[in-house]
């Protein structure tokens, strides 16, 4: 069976305190149950969370959606984006199987990456890992003011912006991510086509502005 592997990379810093960090957890509680309802992403879906903050950390491996179990995360410490992108780096030669002239490999990843803030650490030596290894979408999401898109631009083919990081934002990025998913897994299960860009992807909702 070819999967779709899906990463979100979560920022968990101190600055998600509160508010935010609540809406990111019931944001993917949901985004979990909406695709357990949805026959071609029970199928095919994977995903895995990975959250940064002072260190980055794998919190969920790459899961079907019905063996898939949140963890609970907690907000605090600085950016450290450079280091989710390298662990990603790893996660993906090591989870995602690749095509070879013996056996079909997964499909391309969706990769989403949230944050609201500004990398504290090294991101382009977490990125230029990431580069060498990476064949997937790569979607970013500046929530809230403090973000840097400029930065987020580099790392992915596409961002778009949340006006803040309150719960209401969230949580319809979340649902736009869910019907992200749903759409991708449609699209490979029926076709057999894979998603390239921003613009196969279900049109994002007002409060989600497309950057690049």
């Amino acid at each position: 069976m070819r999967r779709l592997p899906v990463y979100l990379l979560l920022d968990t810093s101190g600055s998600m305190t509160g508010e935010p960090i609540e809406a990111v957890k019931n944001g993917v509680q949901m985004m979990m149950h909406s695709l357990r309802q949805n026959p071609q992403a029970i199928e095919t879906a994977f995903v895995s969370i990975i959250t940064f903050d002072s260190d980055a950390r794998q919190i969920v491996p790459l899961t079907d959606l019905a063996s898939f179990q949140m963890v609970d995360i907690k907000a605090s410490g600085v950016t450290s984006l450079g280091a989710a992108l390298a662990l990603l780096a790893d996660k993906l030669e090591t989870e995602v199987t690749t095509t070879t002239l013996e056996q079909k490999g997964d499909w391309k990843p969706l990769i989403f990456v949230m944050t609201d803030g500004i990398p504290t650490d090294n991101w382009q030596q977490g990125y230029s890992k990431l580069k060498a290894v990476n064949k997937g979408l790569i979607v970013g999401c500046a929530a809230g003011q403090g973000a840097d898109d400029a930065i987020l631009r580099q790392i992915t083919n596409s961002v778009v912006r949340l006006d803040s990081a309150d719960s209401e934002s969230i949580s319809k990025f979340f649902q736009w991510v869910t019907a992200s998913i749903s759409t991708t897994s449609t699209k490979v299960e029926e076709s057999g086509k894979e998603v390239t860009g921003l613009d196969q992807l279900p049109p994002p909702p007002s409060e989600l502005v497309i950057v690049a």
